[in-house]
């Protein structure tokens, strides 16, 4: 149970460092492509900062998810 839980704070913290960062990126990504005043002079760092505001609110679900992923893979390895 102790292995369980260890497991499933280290995938947590994981997810809460990997998702944002990952989100960051993909929205940084996909708003430069989609929209081309992106990075121009009069954007004054909007689509950078729709991309940290993206990344900051996904730090939880990425802790959840994390959470949830060791969880269902420590359950699904005692079922065996």
């Amino acid at each position: 149970m102790l292995r369980l839980i260890v497991r499933a704070f280290a995938f947590g913290l994981a997810g809460l460092i990997v998702v944002p960062v990952a989100m960051f990126f993909i929205v940084l990504t996909a708003a430069h492509l989609l929209d081309p005043r992106c990075g121009t002079p009069g954007d004054s760092g909007g689509c950078e900062m729709g991309a940290a505001s993206i990344a900051v609110f996904s730090a939880l679900p990425g802790l959840a998810i994390g959470v949830a992923f060791a969880l269902i893979q420590g359950y699904r390895n005692r079922a065996k």
